[in-house]
């Protein structure tokens, strides 16, 4: 296995200064290939819940941000009133934002007049909600005489505890950016820009400015983000401002991450959301900027995540309390909050200090969260969604948001299904990347994609039915560029662990390995930071064939994990599988004993019938996944005390499906001892 983390920070360093003083760009040496550039294959995997977004969660975001009050909160600053109460969150007005995001992404790939025009008619509202210097804030602006009851007396008062005025700005700004990306339209652009310019002027150190920082981070990476967009260094300087401003501040706070300067900080604390937040703002900021000081940070923070708080879902948050991260191998199951918006935040992390060190261990974590702990969020119709995210369910535990046991169609709180709505439809964008003339193909998703490397068009054709089997084309459409490096991402899975770090291992003993040929002849050679290397003179026509063995695996966690100990988990690929009731009739599924070297079924095309599913017409009523079977027994104790045993097949499916049933038991870690019964 490589090392978790390179030596050579010094270099990247380097190379960020350089960058950041040659011509304006992200800062990173490496650059993301924009969604706008990729068109992912409706019939796919991937395609199938853009097609979801499309036509289920994005409507009913759209439609819940009319029936609670969103759209009516920018009405009603047209004509301030002190009749208005101030109602629901104070962070409401970024459920619009997220949605026009969301479907910004969208009409990319899926073009809509009908939408734009509707979306046109939203910013109508906000703009004019808009004070005559840019503030932008429903809660204070309707009724300034009693604004919500967080938002303090005045502006930026209560920042830096529960007024989320500069996260709504972040939310703001983001979704400005992607749909003017998406549409050409400077409209949102301009009224985010006004807010941001309102920021400038008045957050910052010097004499008659609020000196707070975020109470809730996210601002710094769309601050950042809009200065890549536009060149305005005021946007970068008041991004830095906010972070180098943590733990200097009136509140000094582990929950908020203000506890300590930035740049002190080693580990994860606090609000997981808000952390990962933040630790992606700071790798822009050190993109941008070159601080060394910044990349020591967030190079050991994310070592920490990796190697001690992160689950085998690739969620974060052990705590429901404070929707926290936990201390290091605090991983319990049944009450792991794992929020999605969290899970989300880790994509961000991930494909940031990939764009850093050009390692692809980076891009294996941002795939696992993915797969795992993103999409068990929101339910195969797009319609109903997940606030935490467990490991294990009893059925009776009410883990989700409003005391429930399974998806909910919306919450008071909505920042999950929002986030979803927004993350969901910008997955293209995750794909590929580029660095001089390297294109990397980090994620294997059925798509069409025209690439810019060193000013020409490369147009690649993605064909696979990943992560359902590791076989993979990938097709020259056009050359322009002709001498260029393909760079081909051999996951981790494939040659070593579960996770670039010790916190879990194969316990089977299994090899597996991979190939991968141009128009028939097979490429020899080493990897390079985890990806296939192929350099040559290529030319439409050209085809890559490549093949992971994708085989059911057996893994272990770290000892120090006490949930852990004695259990082993199953995953396939990028999968994490999971066995549920539904699937296991006159089987208690937490009374699993597997072998010690269990052996699996394949079976592919099961079809879950998704009883949950309250959305017409919808594909998704019935949709197919590949279910693994295996024999284990079932341990119980009997009336008269004693331990019984019987053998039981126990049927395993990914985990992102479940709970599309109804309310049940599940567990993703199963007893391979007595003593994991025993815990």
């Amino acid at each position: 296995m490589r090392k978790l983390f390179s030596t050579i920070i010094f270099i990247a360093v380097a190379t960020l200064t350089a960058a950041a003083q040659g011509q304006k760009g992200s800062g990173y040496p490496i650059s993301q290939v924009p969604f706008t550039s990729v068109k992912l294959q409706q019939s796919t995997f991937w395609g199938q819940r853009l097609l979801a977004a499309r036509d289920v969660t994005v409507p009913l975001a759209f439609s819940k941000c009319e029936s609670e009050g969103r759209y009516k909160n920018f009405i009603q600053c047209q004509n301030p009133s002190p009749d208005y109460p101030p109602s629901g969150f104070s962070f409401d007005d970024t459920d619009v934002y997220k949605t026009i995001e969301g479907a910004s992404y969208l009409m990319q790939t899926f073009p809509d007049k009908k939408l734009k025009a509707y979306i046109d008619s939203v910013l109508d509202f906000v703009g004019k909600a808009q004070e005559p210097d840019g503030y932008l804030y429903t809660p204070r602006t309707m009724n300034p005489w009693h604004p919500h009851e967080w938002a303090g007396d005045k502006r930026w008062a209560s920042e830096e505890v529960l007024s989320h005025e500069l996260y709504n700005l972040g939310h703001m700004v983001d979704a400005a950016c992607a749909h003017f990306q998406a549409t050409g339209s400077d409209k949102f652009l301009n009224i985010a820009r006004r807010y941001a310019d309102c920021v400038v002027r008045e957050v910052g150190p010097n004499a008659g400015q609020a000196c707070v920082v975020p109470g809730h981070q996210i601002a710094e990476m769309a601050l950042a983000r809009l200065y890549v967009l536009t060149g305005e260094k005021k946007y970068l300087d008041e991004a830095k401002f906010l972070l180098d401003y943590r733990g200097k501040t009136t509140i000094k706070n582990i929950y908020s991450q203000s506890d300590k300067p930035v740049v002190d900080q080693t580990e994860a604390w606090g609000h997981a959301v808000r952390a990962g937040y933040m630790y992606a703002g700071m790798a822009d900021v050190a993109a941008l900027t070159g601080d060394s000081a910044y990349l020591h940070a967030i190079d050991a923070i994310c070592n920490n995540i990796i190697s001690k708080k992160y689950y085998i879902t690739g969620g974060v948050g052990a705590r429901h309390d404070g929707e926290a991260f936990g201390a290091d191998y605090e991983l319990p199951n049944l009450t792991a909050y794992n929020e999605t918006c969290a899970a989300i935040s880790m994509v961000y992390l991930f494909q940031r200090m990939f764009l850093l060190h050009g390692d692809s261990k980076y891009i294996d974590c941002l795939e696992r969260t993915l797969y795992n702990g993103v999409i068990s969020g929101m339910s195969m119709d797009g319609g109903r969604f997940f606030y935490p995210n467990p490991l294990s369910s009893d059925g009776k535990y009410k883990f989700n948001a409003d005391g429930n046991t399974t998806r909910q169609p919306w919450f008071g709180c909505a920042c999950c299904p929002s986030n979803l709505c927004r993350f969901i439809p910008s997955v293209p964008g995750y794909i590929y990347a580029v660095k001089d003339n390297n294109v990397y193909v980090n994620l294997f998703m059925g798509n069409t994609a025209d690439i810019d490397v060193a000013g020409k068009t490369v147009t690649l054709e993605q064909t696979t039915d990943y992560p359902w089997n590791g076989d993979i084309t990938i097709n020259v459409k056009k050359a322009q560029q002709r001498q260029f490096a393909m760079m081909i991402r051999v996951p981790e899975w494939v040659t070593a662990g579960p996770v670039p770090s010790d916190l879990y291992q194969y316990a089977d003993g299994k090899r597996l390995g991979y190939t991968i040929s141009v128009n028939g002849e097979k490429v020899e050679g080493s990897l390079v930071n985890g990806y296939c290397r192929i350099d040559r003179q290529w030319k439409k026509g050209d085809r890559v064939s490549i093949h992971f063995d994708m085989e059911p695996r057996v893994v272990e966690a770290n000892k120090h994990v006490t949930a852990d100990r004695g259990c082993i988990a199953i995953e396939r690929g990028p999968l994490v599988y999971c066995a549920e009731g539904a699937d296991n009739a006159g089987t208690d599924v937490h009374h699993v004993l597997m072998p010690q070297k269990p052996t699996f079924t394949i079976e592919e095309g099961k079809t879950i019938e998704n009883t949950e599913c309250q959305i017409a017409n919808s594909q998704a009523k019935r949709f197919n996944v590949t279910a693994l079977k295996t024999n284990a027994t079932e341990v119980s104790l009997n009336s008269a005390g004693t331990i019984t045993q019987r053998p039981t097949t126990v049927t395993l499916i990914p985990y992102y499906a479940w709970n599309h049933r109804g309310t049940g038991k599940m567990d993703v870690w199963f007893a391979n001892s007595l003593r994991g019964l025993d815990d």
